[in-house]
């Protein structure tokens, strides 16, 4: 939909530059980098943005369908033809990264239960060591995937109002009675509290295909409103207390993130959304997926062993790192898209993507194109700041 893929572009981008940020100042959350880059600190919330936008992007044509989504089986199908190839060649490239260049988890290297958790999408409900600490969040979206059709079984039944109090109530809940009502949170099971964010999403595209008088409020401003409170409230407690409260924090913003993405969705704010259809953001919401799968290791690898052998620690190596990691991480994710992520966005069956390799043959007469292009309301899924159970030196992301 126009301007979601320069959103997904632009949040990819964020999460690049937070890691780049948070392997080379140590001490997160409170790090030794300069106060002036404490902006870049908050992957966390980017991975918020994206499990809205998934919810968002998905609920798109069930909405318009009255919330059908036109069969369970092939709903869950598609999700793993469109998201599992990138997926298993990223891990693959990551357990050659991270057993023989630079460690990617201060538990120790991947072992066997890494590739069995790893590759069966379990990472969220069983513990190994992870070969990319960005994997963590398609072990959140693979649970929320399963979810989806309950979800809008739900919001078909019994309306907005009563899928947001099944999934939020409880999550709240559980927040209210945990030590100081701060729930603090481990290395898996994190879909139960990020559930309320997709579903956020998914009621944000309700707005999308109502009527024309909801579809004309002002909703960009309405996300502004909602989130006024919820930074302000940041600025003044600090940035630390801020990463600390991330379960709070989470809740807090999705709604403003769902309207954003109604208030773009449906055209507003127009400079916004002329600046995100530019062809830059748009070829970089494009490959996002990919970007957010493969940029990790490379960031460590430029971090720990690449930069100390030119330039000193701190400073020097964060700009070291913004002008060479940045760029390898974005030219490799458009190479890594082409080759693992394009192909199966293109075409929906293994039928329709071997006609395609079968065309490009030498000697292959070639046939007028039989494939289907893919969604356009298919999210990458993209990463966070460490989470509080979580060492800084392995970021949930």
């Amino acid at each position: 939909m126009l301007g979601l893929d320069g959103l997904r572009g632009l949040a990819a981008l964020y999460v690049v530059l937070f890691h780049c940020w948070l392997y080379t100042f140590p001490g997160y959350p409170d790090s030794a980098a300069p106060a002036w880059l404490d902006v870049l600190m908050f992957g966390r919330i980017a991975v918020v943005f994206f499990l809205v936008l998934s919810g968002f992007s998905l609920a798109i044509s069930p909405a318009r369908h009255g919330w059908r989504s036109g069969g369970i089986a092939e709903f869950l199908r598609r999700r793993a033809w469109r998201i599992l190839p990138p997926y298993w060649a990223a891990l693959a490239i990551s357990l050659v990264v991270s057993l023989y260049v630079v460690p990617a988890s201060h538990y120790g290297p991947p072992d066997g239960s890494s590739l069995l958790v790893y590759g069966l999408v379990l990472q969220d409900m069983f513990f190994a060591p992870t070969p990319n600490g960005a994997f963590w969040s398609i072990g959140v979206e693979a649970e929320l995937y399963l979810l989806f059709p309950l979800i809008l079984l739900v919001r078909r039944r019994f309306g907005a109002a009563a899928v947001a109090a099944c999934v939020t109530l409880p999550v709240i809940a559980l927040g209210l009675l945990a030590t100081d009502a701060n729930p603090v949170e481990g290395d898996n099971w994190l879909a139960p509290h990020l559930a309320p964010v997709f579903v956020a999403g998914v009621l944000g595209a309700g707005i999308v295909v109502a009527s024309e008088r909801v579809r004309r409020l002002p909703w960009g401003w309405f996300a502004a409103a909602a989130a006024v409170p919820v930074l302000a409230l940041g600025v003044v407690q600090g940035n630390v207390w801020t990463v600390h409260h991330y379960f709070w924090v989470d809740l807090a913003i999705a709604p403003s993130m769902a309207m954003l993405l109604a208030a773009v969705a449906t055209g507003r704010p127009a400079p916004l959304v002329r600046l995100l259809i530019t062809r830059p953001l748009q070829a970089l919401g494009n490959f996002s997926y990919s970007l957010y799968l493969i940029h990790l290791p490379v960031v460590l690898v430029v971090v720990r062993r690449v930069a100390p052998h030119f330039v000193a620690p701190g400073m020097p190596t964060f700009c070291f790192t913004l002008a060479v990691g940045l760029p390898v991480s974005v030219l490799g994710a458009w190479l890594f898209a082409e080759l693992f992520e394009m192909p199966f966005k293109r075409n929906r069956s293994w039928k329709s993507l071997s006609g395609v390799l079968g065309r490009s043959r030498p000697g292959t007469q070639s046939r007028p194109s039989t494939t289907v292009p893919e969604e356009q309301n298919q999210p990458p899924v993209p990463e966070a700041t460490p989470s509080r159970g979580k060492s800084p030196s392995a970021p949930v992301t």
